[in-house]
């Protein structure tokens, strides 16, 4: 995401859902208290960006949850080779509660939640004209940590069941201080969801279609569409993707290469990070890449399991190259370039699915959405195409962008020897967390 860094402090950005036991009371050049940062129409603003530059932190969408979903998931695809210990348990599904990939998970976003929260209590100052837009920028961030949190850190949403199985605490008000009312505790899967679906919808209601690198319409009604379909709505899956696509404010890029390395947005990026040198760098190319491109070692290996994917003449093996002894993905050779998190093509192969699975034709035809993928990476087009066929198309198109996972649970895969549900695919709540408030010491995950 283009954006200017704000050094802003938060009174109890902290709190202790973040693993703080304390707040900063510090003032120096570069902070602003609360009472100014929430009091005047550009200050809400300032701490809006400031809740963006959270966003891109390495633990969250800098890169690691992303990376973190295809170590999850990736077992006979890719091979975690790196040096560091907690990314190296999270591939062999062997994380203990002391994990420093799920401790900073989950204090990255709720910082971003808390942040989220005081931009929320604060409207009132915002000016009139611009309250719908600061309101829905807010509710999409919170919304976007709180379906990441309830996707690594509970058991999957399974469609048609109550799910009351453990989610994450639900925390919709700001955190100012610590007092009997922060220890909270873990609010259910389903509710979460609620959550989730009802900050969505109301941000994709109050937001404009364009509002440059930020939080747009059509990025929380992208990410309804994801959310939709990781619980098996697909109507309603469907139909948000719809909406994107028939926006016309975007465009599938020329080539697939054309989609990545790129120092800006593109057409077909909805919703993205641009990491930029006043950052720490992208965390995606810290990992998959090497150091000719700002990478570490080559960390993750692809292995030819996953490479025999593709079908002979299939341009997105030819992004595919070698590096340091062993095939790398070329997604991610541009340490300070974008992010892409929400892509146009995503929604075009939701659609396919969704209209296959239900046997209607909203928008288009499962085959013509399909092969606006297919044929861009240099495929004949097809005239019938099966459900298969497009599951098969989105493992191709979305590799290594943080789905694999979260597509195994929905489509109930097994992960190597282990069903989809199984308590090692699920992170731990950090052992911080359990020790600052009493009432999670019960309701750990099981196996930690």
């Amino acid at each position: 995401m283009n954006k200017t860094i704000i050094s802003i402090a938060f009174v109890a950005l902290l709190s202790l859902l973040a693993g703080c036991d304390k707040y900063l009371d510090l003032e120096d050049s570069q902070t602003i208290s609360e009472n100014i940062a929430l009091t005047s129409d550009a200050n809400v603003k300032n701490v809006l960006i400031g809740a963006y530059s959270l966003f891109d932190d390495p633990g969250i969408y800098g890169g690691n949850l992303l990376r973190n979903c295809e170590l999850l998931g990736g077992t006979g695809e890719i091979q975690w080779v790196g040096t560091y210990i907690d990314p190296r348990q999270v591939f062999n599904k062997t994380m203990i509660a002391s994990n420093s990939e799920a401790a900073a998970h989950w204090i990255d976003a709720y910082e971003v939640i808390n942040t989220s929260n005081n931009i929320l209590s604060a409207l009132s100052v915002v000016n009139e004209d611009d309250r719908d837009r600061v309101e829905g920028e807010a509710l999409f961030l919170r919304g976007m940590m709180y379906f990441d949190l309830v996707r690594f850190f509970a058991l999957p949403y399974e469609a048609g069941a109550t799910n009351s199985q453990l989610g994450v605490p639900l925390v919709l008000t700001p955190t100012d201080g610590i007092n009997e009312s922060s220890y909270v505790t873990r609010n259910t899967v389903e509710q979460v969801y609620v959550q989730v679906i009802t900050d969505l919808t109301s941000a994709a209601a109050k937001l404009p279609e364009d509002n440059d690198v930020y939080a747009s319409k059509g990025a929380a009604n992208a990410l309804l569409a994801r959310v939709h379909l990781q619980k098996g709505d697909f109507a309603k899956a469907r139909d948000a993707a719809n909406a994107v696509i028939g926006s016309d404010m975007y465009e599938l890029q020329p080539t697939y290469a054309d989609v990545f390395n790129n120092d800006n947005s593109t057409t077909e990026d909805i919703f993205a990070t641009q990491i930029t040198p006043q950052d720490r760098f992208s965390s995606m190319t810290e990992f998959f890449s090497v150091p000719e491109y700002g990478g570490r070692d080559g960390d993750i290996d692809i292995l030819p399991a996953h490479l025999n994917l593709y079908p002979a003449g299939d341009e997105r093996k030819d992004l595919f190259f070698v590096g340091n002894g062993a095939f790398r993905t070329g997604k991610w050779n541009n340490q300070y370039g974008v992010v892409n998190l929400i892509r146009l093509a995503e929604m075009y192969l939701i659609r396919a699915e969704c209209n296959f699975r239900l046997s209607t034709v909203v928008g288009d035809t499962p085959v013509n959405d399909f092969n606006q993928t297919w044929t861009r990476a240099g495929n004949v087009a097809k005239t019938t195409v099966t459900l298969n066929d497009i599951l098969l198309e989105r493992r191709l198109e979305l590799a290594f962008e943080g789905f694999r996972i979260h597509d195994q649970r929905r489509l109930k895969e097994s992960v190597a020897t282990l069903p989809y549900n199984d308590p090692k695919l699920v992170f731990p709540i950090p052992a911080r967390e359990l020790e600052a408030n009493p009432n999670l010491k019960s309701q750990q995950n099981p196996g930690y």
